[in-house]
């Protein structure tokens, strides 16, 4: 048997492991000078493997595809990616925020250690070739450094990221390739981004890199539930983003979407009573200055002072209800999010509906999809590189569940 597996990401490497784990032999094929790139690049700041939170919740952060994604997790979830982590002599640990790292915190040494399993299992890797479809003869297409090259194989694992990580590989060149064998594609829509906001000139020449921290945030989703989250996000240039933010931007984006904009309600100070903060602030204010008042009697102070200014009127200042209703409840107008390019990650891919439960395209026996490519979405914390291993590695059994029980009866291979 005969596997080709195109994507050298997270989700190409535990598809091309499962496959070579079942017997096939297996050829990774990758555009860029190296595999892994992207499973770097997020373990800049300390790799998030998965989330410690209980099964069902976890699940839950999936969404409107939590249906398609939690089958796939439940056979390769967060306990068992712990577990293969250690295959690797890779100890992990649960952080305070229940996040799940590896115990050095660094991508690399777990990166090392798997290609050294996988080419131990005689995958072989083929970097700089760039898969451009498939010629008249039904066999697979790069483009190397050397020209054109056909290669043949009994099946093939698609595993090519979204389309927000173009300096990884992940540039969404593949789309119009699938579009052509009838695979239908969601459009592809920013995820875990940042969003715009119309800052005043002096507010965000001042701030711009400012984190605003110990703050909740209250969204309202489609369904007309109200999100709240607490953390902390960043004033950019532009508008916002940071963790709180992508926590809540799909439904940000969702909402801007449908109505031209989005409301983001935040608290700045989640920890107080807001009638108890309009009595301290009914106090007389004598010789203080606004700022000093709001110091000492709300405990705000630089950017969340200016953030105050920059929204709430001149004249709410001199009134202590609606100034503590401003505190507890402060909408900030965002206008769009950030740009595709800048996104963490990715809404939109191949539908779960042109797919089988092997994850084989219905209109391409043989043909196999993991990882970012597909349609689905999570926040950050260890959701998106979840679905991305165990998507990969479904694929990757599906592959070979199809080669050797569930072929069609021609026998005929991926084409």
């Amino acid at each position: 048997m005969k596997i080709a597996v195109v994507g050298g990401g997270p989700a190409g490497l535990m598809a091309a492991e499962a496959a070579a784990e079942g017997g096939a032999q297996v050829d990774l094929y990758d555009s860029m000078p190296s595999v892994g790139r992207k499973l770097l690049l997020a373990g800049k700041g300390g790799l998030n493997l998965t989330h410690s939170e209980p099964l069902e919740a976890f699940l839950f952060r999936y969404g409107l595809r939590r249906e398609q994604v939690a089958p796939i997790i439940r056979l390769f979830g967060p306990d068992a990616i712990r577990e293969w982590a250690s295959g690797l002599g890779v100890q992990t640990f649960i952080g305070t925020s229940g996040r799940i790292f590896p115990a050095d915190m660094k991508a690399a040494p777990l990166l090392r250690a798997w290609l050294h399993r996988l080419r131990q299992s005689d995958v072989r890797f083929h970097v700089r070739h760039r898969w451009c479809g498939w010629d008249s003869q039904g066999a697979l297409r790069f483009l190397t450094p050397t020209g054109i090259r056909s290669v043949t194989t009994d099946a093939v694992i698609l595993a090519l990221g979204g389309a927000s990580w173009p300096k990884s590989g992940s540039d969404a060149a593949w789309v119009s390739l699938l579009h052509e064998r009838g695979v239908r594609i969601a459009p592809f829509r920013p995820a875990n981004c940042g969003f715009d906001v119309d800052w005043s000139p002096h507010f965000k020449n001042k701030f711009a890199g400012y984190p605003v921290k110990s703050v909740t945030v209250l969204v309202t989703s489609q369904d007309g539930a109200v999100r709240r989250r607490q953390g902390e996000f960043v004033i950019t240039h532009t508008g916002l983003e940071g963790g709180l933010i992508y926590a809540v931007s799909s439904d940000l984006r969702d909402q801007i979407e449908m109505e031209g904009k989005a409301i983001l309600t935040v608290d700045l100070t989640p920890d107080r009573d807001q009638a108890r903060l309009a009595t301290d602030l009914s106090r007389s204010r004598g010789k203080r200055t606004v700022a000093t008042h709001l110091q000492r009697h709300a405990g705000i102070t630089g950017v969340k002072s200016a953030l105050l200014r920059e929204i709430v009127s001149r004249e709410t200042f001199s009134e202590p209800a609606a100034l503590a209703a401003a505190i507890k409840s402060l909408p900030i107008v965002l206008r769009a999010p950030r740009p595709l390019v800048e996104a963490i990650s990715t809404a939109g891919g191949v539908q779960f509906e042109d797919l089988d439960e092997r994850l084989m395209c219905r209109e391409v026996p043989g043909l196999f999809c993991a990882g970012e490519m597909l349609d689905w979405e999570a926040p950050t914390g260890g959701y998106l590189l979840t679905a991305c291993l165990a998507t990969g590695r479904a694929a990757g059994s599906g592959a070979l569940q199809w080669l050797t029980k569930g072929r069609t009866a021609s026998g005929k291979s991926a084409d």
